[in-house]
């Protein structure tokens, strides 16, 4: 049987970006002095499901299921051991991070921003006794000419509400972005395993990908001086890397004030910024990782095919 040493880095030991991540405790598996498997665990300020504790294992690799194993079921027994009653992962403390693994690839090619994964990893986690806690989908819409009929009537009934949509403008990018903050706390705060994450975190992630931004592709309904929805959206630049024109856009972000809810608000905003690919010339529009019921996916439906699986996995945890 193969024996492993098992080590806890600090903080001040991890790359920058795993440090601002403030996990618990990072640990490392090593077999005869070399790294062979590796993960951050969470364990305060995280999700619960029916007022269970959830204990997060995030910055997940591993050389090989044995490893894999070894590695897992150690975060497992130190979750136990600070009062978690599950584990849940790949999951980077929180789903504003990178979380979730690809389960079903399918043929078609990654997309920007898409987390990846090798494909065995998935069943690491099932030999360590976690089984699938939520499933997610990504999907492709490949013909942008189909409009929703809907839109038009819902257009003016907004209109009537005092709602306005208008693409973002760079010149205010700042604070237009701490105003879709501040909606995404709110409209998210229901999702599965939700925990809020700070301004400075939120504006840093999205300020990676500023430069990308097509203002057309970022949409924002207002009333006044109040953001009550958005759609965010960016070009697929992984097409430019191989070889291809960027033909398609990636549907990230719908998010809806709860305020707003139930007048049609983001079936609008999906089929406007469809739209306005289609004018800008993009052919394809990618509805990246929904979960299976939430909202988003229901509104894919209408436009786009299956094209990527991934899973969330969670285990009972025994002191």
């Amino acid at each position: 049987m193969i024996g492993y040493d098992f080590v806890t880095l600090e903080l001040d030991d991890l790359d920058e970006e795993r440090k601002a991540h403030a996990p618990d405790l990072h640990l490392v598996a090593a077999e005869r002095g070399a790294p062979v498997a590796r993960c951050s665990c969470w364990w305060r300020e995280t999700a619960e499901i029916d007022g269970q504790r959830i204990g997060a294992i995030g910055h997940y690799a591993a050389v090989d299921p044995a490893a894999a194993s070894a590695l897992l079921a150690r975060a497992c027994a130190l979750l136990a051991a600070e009062g978690c009653h599950i584990a849940a992962g790949p999951l980077d403390g929180t789903t504003w991070r990178r979380y979730r693994l690809i389960v079903e690839r399918g043929t078609d090619p990654a997309f920007f921003l898409e987390p990846d994964n090798p494909d065995g990893w998935p069943a690491h986690w099932a030999a360590a006794g976690f089984s699938t806690l939520a499933t997610y989908t990504s999907a492709v819409n490949e013909d942008l000419t189909i409009e929703d009929s809907r839109t038009d009537d819902a257009l003016a009934r907004l209109a009537a509400a005092g709602i306005s949509i208008r693409p973002f403008d760079a010149a205010r990018a700042a604070a237009d972005l701490r105003r879709i903050f501040t909606l995404s706390l709110a409209a998210f705060s229901h999702n599965f395993l939700y925990t809020p994450i700070g301004e400075t975190e939120f504006l840093s992630q999205y300020a990676a990908v500023l430069p990308f931004v097509k203002p057309e592709l970022v949409l924002l309904a207002e009333r006044e001086d109040r953001l009550l929805g958005f759609v965010f959206a960016l070009p697929d630049l992984l097409q430019a890397r191989r070889g291809q024109p960027i033909d398609t856009m990636i549907l990230k972000t719908v998010a809806v004030d709860p305020s707003a809810a139930g007048i049609g608000l983001g079936g609008v905003l999906v089929d406007l910024v469809q739209r306005a690919a289609r004018t800008g010339g993009f052919r394809r529009a990618i509805h990246a990782l929904m979960h299976e019921t939430n909202r988003s996916r229901a509104l894919s439906r209408h436009y786009a095919r299956t094209i990527r699986r991934y899973a969330l996995f969670s285990r009972g945890l025994t002191r």
